[in-house]
């Protein structure tokens, strides 16, 4: 069923909604992926944070027209899904994994800000550790600093009470 034009203006506005306050884009290739293994994928990026939608071509360019993933338009060919999200690494990270287990998903191109991105760098980019993994080790980083200085004072104390 095809969209009319008001119903195609909400899906550009949302779609731009979300590529303002993103930092990765993955796009896709979806052809022959059943429902069952879709709708896995799909609560993986829920749970993820990923906006993923398949949306006609024609009006992703739309969206992404003018702003730093615009260099992304010229991939965008075929049945595609795209995932897009805030922190730079989940889209790319959702969409890898789910690519590893079926052989009928492939992706196709992903983009940072200003920089298009093919498989070998989208593959790089899933590698890499989420914020949340990355906050989490700093945290712990953090942590042992003090940790160790308390195990240092009570060496300390304990050799002087001796």
């Amino acid at each position: 069923m095809s969209l009319n034009l008001t119903e195609k203006k909400a899906v550009v506005a949302d779609v731009s909604e979300q590529v303002a306050s993103a930092q990765v884009i993955v796009v896709a290739e979806y052809r022959g992926t059943g429902v069952a293994d879709m709708t896995i994928l799909r609560a993986n990026a829920r749970d993820a944070g990923v906006y993923l939608r398949v949306l006609k071509n024609s009006l992703v360019r739309r969206a992404v027209e003018g702003t730093a993933f615009a260099g992304l338009a010229n991939d965008m060919v075929g049945p595609l899904i795209f995932g897009i999200s805030q922190d730079p690494v989940a889209a790319a990270k959702v969409l890898n994994n789910f690519a590893k287990t079926n052989d009928k998903f492939s992706i196709k191109a992903g983009a940072v800000p200003n920089q298009v991105l093919d498989v070998a760098g989208v593959q790089a980019l899933a590698s890499m550790l989420s914020r949340e993994e990355l906050l989490a080790k700093f945290a712990r980083t953090l942590n042992e600093v003090p940790t160790k200085f308390a195990r240092a004072l009570a060496a300390v104390r304990d050799v002087k009470a001796a």
